[in-house]
């Protein structure tokens, strides 16, 4: 099998103190580099699009709640695990390139309902498969469907482990 950057460091720290157990680092090491390079991948493509990572967050978060493609502002912080203010400079962003509005919520007079206006919704429509297609290329180098399939089950139960001690 193929060697990569990480078999390499973990050399470097078998040779330089063989005494460490570095063996976590074969994993996480890899799932960080991973993420940087499927960000990378994600940036690149939505880039085409006007779109970066964060605001397609908002955007297929927006999308995939269904019509009327709304939540409030406190239930998309809570699903894009952000502050407030992280959340608020998003949706002013988006409001002022018309991929979302805010509403008056009818429920609370104070409060405000985001929603994805006509050209957001056209824009996630739109990006949504060229996104999924170029992801499902990446994912083809797996020999079997069974081979994807595995590494699923294994990335959902240390994610788990990961959320149910770390996450609180």
């Amino acid at each position: 099998m193929e060697q990569d950057r990480l078999d390499h460091i973990l050399m470097q720290w078998q040779r330089e103190s063989p005494q460490l157990n570095a063996a976590p680092l074969a994993v996480v090491g890899r799932v960080l580099r991973i993420a940087r390079l499927l960000e990378k991948h994600r940036e690149t493509v939505l880039a085409a699009y006007g779109l970066n990572v964060w605001s397609f967050d908002v955007l297929a978060t927006l999308r995939r709640q269904g019509p009327p493609y709304q939540l409030k502002p406190t239930d998309l912080y809570s699903l894009l695990m952000l502050s407030s203010g992280a959340v608020t400079n998003r949706i002013d962003r988006l409001e002022q390139d018309g991929i979302v509005a805010r509403l008056r919520d009818p429920g609370d007079r104070r409060g405000v309902i985001v929603q994805l206006t006509d050209k957001g919704i056209r824009l996630s429509d739109q990006v949504m498969p060229v996104l999924f297609e170029k992801e499902q290329a990446l994912l083809a180098q797996f020999a079997t469907e069974q081979e994807c399939e595995t590494l699923v089950r294994l990335l959902r139960q240390f994610l788990v482990c990961l959320e149910r001690s770390l996450d609180g």
